[in-house]
């Protein structure tokens, strides 16, 4: 930087020092409307009216340099015209003042605040080579060129000045070249800023420091001046020019928080915004310009970035275009997002939704649409791996738990209606979530707050839940919730009951009595395991794992009970006959078959024979609710 300005001072000294002095020049007389200027002892001669102003003068210096003017007094000849009027002259009087001056001879300084309008007004007023060697515009198409487009702050200058004296000054290729110079000059800038980032390693190898700070894009903060319609032209410049997306991202989540965030709360999501600050042509001009600036890469900008211009978006009603794009990117990379990201308010009527609830079902639809291509491509390597946490599997089970999140807080909304609440819920495929708790949390919140809903309805929204997913903890409270429906509760109880005869069974690994309903259960859990996914049914089979050691410990502690049962039957046998302690002791086994055991084989005591008819009676029940 210090090495650019003191090259940029030497260029401007050097400008400086060249330029010529001349004749003395005073100011007209108060009698007119503007300033003017004349010679000492000469009579003005012509009058030139620019933009309200007028201007005394003379026409040879003027018609010797400027060939409009030359023109004009050409046309009058017979009458001898003495007052001209130059309408829509670029740059108004003032640059008018530096041409006519340099009519004049007069010195003045060519800087980067006005050389823009010095090319217009000497294209307009046709001060070129043909009238006169060394016109205004060769000299300031010469200070353009050697001065202005190598140095990136002076090009930035210059476009500001431009924004006033479109389309000239397009035609006249002036915008062009400061966006080439601006492109290349920062494309250089970060090639010898990776270049100053090479180090060679302890091993001889060349390899990049990425520790090291990049020094590279401190253009990022002079763009952000720029308008809108310029900005856009320099950035898609600096793509093909091939700066990193990287650098390009920054310098827009720069440029969008100058000016989406000068009257508003916008990119803090739980700060109050007002659409009546945001409802103007020029934001939703900078937020679709943008949106269609973001580079393709991933990661590229922040995605709370993403998401507060999908909120600008929604706000100020923005293109469908412009939205679905910032849909599918923040689909493509939802396993990173938060709760706070997906709240996003809804702006349309009074009898709507508190949160946008058709935005987010639709980013989960591109998540789930793009997470399905991603495992078609991804096939063979989800097999290659052992670990079911894949890139892809994570970011399902991440996503889940998000869904389920978002949906206990947009639950209590009372004008939320099922068939939305259901969508969300049926956005992400069976096998995203292992278990079901949070799930079940946010449906038993929805029927609270939505005490009126028809048994029927109830239904259908139970049918979602998985209550072989449930954990211990879920299950015993849904075992008691009365919200539910009675179906759903004879299934809880029913699946609770399988996991206890299933924990007993593995209690006893040598005994050859295994529970009637337990091969068949596991058969069905085969079936399960079968449809989903190898990680999925190895995940499935680790949590299986883990609540039958819950189980198997507190089998466990009823065995340490039945130990203490034994202790009191021997001090029993002191004190009554042996036929009385057998008997005793007949009954207390017979309490064992509640739990599926016999002591023989061919036992059929009417205890297990009405358990039988218990458990018939419950599979059908299961049956029919499914």
């Amino acid at each position: 930087m210090d090495k650019q300005q003191n090259h940029h001072h030497h260029q401007l000294s050097l400008v400086k020092n060249s330029r010529q002095r001349c004749n003395e020049w005073y100011m007209f007389d108060s009698s007119i409307v503007s300033s003017s200027w004349i010679f000492r002892d000469v009579k003005s001669d012509i009058t030139i009216e620019v933009n309200g102003g007028t201007y005394a003068l003379h026409k040879f210096p003027l018609v010797s340099r400027s060939g409009r003017i030359r023109k004009l007094v050409a046309e009058h000849r017979d009458t001898d015209i003495s007052r001209v009027e130059l309408l829509n002259l670029p740059g108004g009087a003032e640059t008018f003042e530096l041409a006519a001056k340099f009519c004049y001879g007069i010195n003045f300084e060519i800087t980067s605040s006005n050389v823009a309008q010095l090319c217009c007004a000497s294209d307009y007023l046709e001060m070129i080579e043909e009238f006169s060697k060394d016109n205004l515009s060769s000299r300031a198409e010469e200070y353009l060129e050697s001065i202005v487009c190598k140095n990136l702050e002076m090009c930035v200058e210059v476009l500001q000045q431009c924004e006033i004296l479109l389309p000239l000054a397009d035609e006249l290729k002036i915008v062009g070249r400061c966006i080439d110079a601006i492109a290349s000059k920062a494309c250089a800038e970060q090639i010898a800023s990776s270049f100053s980032r090479l180090e060679y390693s302890s091993s001889g190898r060349l390899h990049m420091n990425r520790q090291a700070k990049c020094e590279g894009d401190w253009w990022i903060e002079d763009l952000s001046v720029i308008r809108i319609d310029l900005y856009q032209r320099v950035m898609t410049a600096m793509k093909c020019r091939g700066v990193r997306p990287e650098s390009i991202g920054a310098s827009l989540v720069n440029y969008a928080q100058k000016e989406l965030t000068k009257k508003s709360s916008l990119w803090n999501p739980s700060g109050q915004t007002k659409v009546d600050f945001l409802s103007t042509e020029h934001e939703r001009l900078v937020v679709e310009t943008i949106v269609s600036l973001l580079p393709v890469e991933k990661l590229a900008v922040p995605l709370s970035f993403l998401f507060g211009l999908l909120r600008s978006a929604v706000m100020l009603d923005c293109s469908i275009a412009c939205r679905l794009d910032l849909e599918r990117r923040i689909g493509s990379q939802l396993d990173i997002a938060t709760l706070d990201d997906l709240l996003i308010p809804s702006f349309r009527h009074a009898g709507d939704t508190l949160f946008d609830v058709d935005t987010v079902q639709r980013i989960l639809v591109n998540f789930s649409q793009q997470d399905d291509s991603e495992d078609d491509m991804d096939d063979a390597s989800v097999f290659e791996s052992e670990s079911p946490h894949s890139p892809s599997q994570s970011s399902l089970f991440k996503v889940s738990k998000l869904v389920d999140n978002y949906l206990a807080e947009i639950a209590p909304d009372a004008n939320l209606k099922l068939p939305k609440f259901m969508a969300i819920a049926e956005t992400l495929p069976t096998h995203a979530r292992t278990v079901h708790d949070g799930l079940y949390r946010a449906i038993d919140i929805y029927l609270k707050a939505h005490q009126g809903l028809p048994d029927a309805d109830k239904k259908k929204l139970c049918k979602l839940i998985d209550f072989q997913k449930l954990s211990q903890e879920a299950g015993a409270h849904a075992a008691q919730n009365e919200r539910l429906p009675l179906q759903s509760i004879v299934q809880v109880l029913y699946f609770e009951q399988l996991r206890l005869r299933n924990a007993l069974c593995c209690s006893y690994p040598d005994d050859d009595h295994k529970p009637v309903h337990h091969q068949s259960w596991r058969a069905s859990s085969g079936a399960l395991s079968a449809a989903m996914s190898p990680k999925d049914n190895y995940a499935s089979l680790r949590r299986e794992n883990r609540e039958l050691k819950l189980e198997l410990a507190r089998m466990r502690m009823r065995l340490n009970d039945l130990e203490k049962e034994h202790v009191c039957m021997k001090r029993d046998m002191t004190k009554s006959s042996s036929r009385k302690f057998m008997s005793s002791f007949s009954k207390k086994i017979s309490k064992l078959s509640l739990f599926g055991h016999s002591s023989s084989r061919g036992s059929s005591s009417p205890s297990r024979q009405s358990y039988r008819t218990d458990s018939k009676v419950i599979e059908r029940t299961c049956a029919s609710t499914d």
